[in-house]
């Protein structure tokens, strides 16, 4: 159909104020987002270093493109670091040949266990064997094998180093003691596809290698064993092409003015990473952490995501106390360099609740805080008879928010299974749009790509 036979204007709202009475409506109201990258967005994005790999670039000049201004250096020593593997009521391992000053045998299962606020070993049989006060470490000729889930979803791994039993609460927290490039070890092929180009596992290497010595969790231990801190697996992590890239960078790290840089990665950039202060909100700027282009990132399907469509009342369940009265729309204040959302208002009838877009993202369930937000309510108007009776005429109308004046909405038409635009138009005040449509059949409103609800027009 041509598209003169559709009007989208003033005169199309004269029409509306001046025609023949409504005979049939179908309204409905979406809430609607999408977005682009996986993870905070600060650092070393995981995909985009795997491009650069590809395309010929070294693991340190990967490590200087996300990490500004910084140089590679060497570690004096190897040093170790403490990881909490579980924190549980009970703990069972094997492969120990001692705990504390008692002798045990490898090959058999122990148990340690709280009572009374002290640990005592059983035997494989359930006999107590011993009691310990303090926090006593497990050491065996080799690795050692904890058994339960982890952390990190991870169950019955086996661990280079030694094991501390200490006493928290009424919960034992297992504790590896593990050299650094063991740990490191354990932890690049957990955090990037061992598959990937060596190059990329190298940059992997150095950032997981300088994180794990530039953050530190608690004064009993530096790292979980999951993305609270990095995805640490143990023997199970390790592979031989990420175990190739430990080796051969062994003790380098990222430095900034001679020291240590902290070396956060993450997933997908979408394109763009983030200054670290827009991303954790409280901090100040570090000069190493600044916004980059990204320009190999692909990330799959997190790359860029949505649109998703939710009903108004989905929206307002999720939302949950932020909202006053009832949703109308989220209307980012602030954004960041790449552009994630730093600020952003909650709006309902009874008023607005700031918040943040880290608060947003969890709150929602986004995969990042670069995300955009809009609500579309559309009425149908029923095929109204005009002067020409083989013209009758259909009306959608209806508002977007956040709204403005001369937003570009395209009108789309359900066709052969596609939906296919057939005009544009543009808001006027506020958001509001009227567009006048002279066939049947389901219609939506599309603004910044994000689709509306789909109306019936009979």
């Amino acid at each position: 159909m041509p598209l003169s036979q559709f009007v989208a204007s003033a005169a199309a709202m004269a029409i509306a104020a001046t025609g023949p009475a409504v005979t049939g409506t179908d309204t409905d109201e979406r809430f609607v987002f999408r977005g682009a990258g996986f993870g905070h967005g600060v650092g070393m994005s995981q995909y985009g270093a795997k491009g650069f790999a590809e395309r010929g670039r070294s693991h340190g000049e990967i490590l200087r493109h996300y990490y500004s201004n910084t140089v590679l250096g060497n570690l004096d020593g190897e040093g170790g670091t403490r990881v909490l593997l579980l924190s549980r009521p009970e703990v069972r391992f094997d492969g120990a040949s001692s705990i504390g000053d008692r002798a045990l045998q490898p090959d058999r299962t122990y148990t340690a266990r709280l009572r009374g606020g002290v640990l005592e070993l059983l035997s494989p049989s359930g006999r107590p064997l011993a009691r310990f006060r303090g926090a006593p470490t497990v050491r065996g000729p080799g690795s050692f094998r904890l058994y339960g889930s982890t952390s990190g979803g991870i169950t019955d791994g086996a661990y280079r180093g030694e094991l501390e039993l200490r006493p928290s609460g009424d919960q034992i927290q297992a504790i590896n003691v593990v050299g650094l490039e063991d740990y490191v070890r354990g932890v690049v092929a957990a955090e990037m596809p061992s598959g990937w180009h060596p190059e990329a596992l190298k940059a992997q290497a150095v950032a997981a290698r300088t994180y794990a010595i530039t953050t530190s969790k608690s004064g009993t231990f530096d790292h979980y064993a999951d993305i609270r801190s990095q995805v640490y697996q143990g023997i199970a992590g390790e592979v031989a092409s990420t175990s190739a890239a430990v080796a051969a960078t062994a003790g380098q790290v990222v430095t900034y003015d001679g020291r240590p840089a902290t070396t956060y990665f993450f997933s997908t950039s979408g394109g763009r990473t983030e200054d670290n202060e827009s991303a954790f909100l409280g901090g100040g700027p570090s000069p190493w952490l600044r916004s980059v282009r990204d320009p190999f990132d692909d990330g799959g399907d997190r790359h860029r995501w949505g649109p998703t469509s939710w009903s108004l009342e989905r929206a307002q369940d999720e939302l949950g106390d932020w909202v006053r009265g009832e949703l109308r729309t989220i209307e980012v204040a602030d954004r960041g360099s790449s552009p994630r959302v730093v600020r952003a208002f909650v709006t309902g009838t009874g008023g607005r609740t700031e918040v943040t877009g880290p608060q947003i993202r969890k709150r929602l369930g986004l995969d990042d805080t670069w995300a955009y937000f809009t609500t579309i309510r559309t009425t149908a108007t029923s095929l109204e008879r005009t002067d020409d009776p083989d013209d009758p005429r259909g009306r959608l109308s209806g508002i977007v928010r956040p709204g403005g004046a001369d937003n570009g909405i395209a009108v789309q038409r359900r066709a052969d299974g596609r939906w296919r635009e057939v005009t544009g138009a543009k808001t006027t005040g506020g958001g509001h749009y009227l567009v006048e449509v002279q066939r049947p059949g389901r219609y939506r409103i599309v603004e910044r790509g994000m689709p509306g609800p789909t109306v019936k027009v009979r």
